[in-house]
């Protein structure tokens, strides 16, 4: 039991390292509602560093958030397999919500999910195959 909560820690220290995923954490944490989009973005990327359970316990937290809620967008996302959403898609997401998804949108490297976090293999493998097949097509 130990160990996970020490994995836990070390995986939520590494999401704080990007600005969107520490401001998203503060603000389920201050219990804030986080929008639609906000709670799409946070799934997409804390999946891939942490377990369903923990990841559908932090949604909770946006008070405007259900169990049932959390479950069912984890589960849409894993079925989906979302990759997380580059800086373009991150802003206009933050567009369509009140809720700033991206917290200094107006700094060029804020909002680079990929610049600051490292995915899973399969995450960069499956972007070089889209944009493989949308270069032959």
């Amino acid at each position: 039991m130990m160990a996970t909560k020490q994995v836990e820690k070390n995986a939520l220290d590494d999401l704080r390292k990007s600005d969107v995923m520490a401001h998203l954490l503060d603000s389920l944490d201050a219990g804030k509602d986080i929008g639609h989009y906000g709670r799409l973005v946070f799934a997409m990327v804390a999946r891939h560093f942490l377990p369903e359970d923990e990841v559908v316990r932090l949604l909770q937290q946006d008070n405007d958030f259900s169990e049932e809620e959390a479950c069912a967008l984890y589960l849409q996302v894993q079925g989906h397999d979302y990759n997380p959403p580059k800086r373009e898609k991150l802003l206009d997401y933050q567009s369509k919500q009140d809720f700033p998804i991206v917290p200094k949108p107006d700094d060029p490297d804020s909002g680079n999910l990929y610049r600051d976090l490292k995915f899973p293999d399969h995450v960069y493998e499956h972007i070089s195959e889209y944009y493989g097949e949308k270069a032959g097509s």
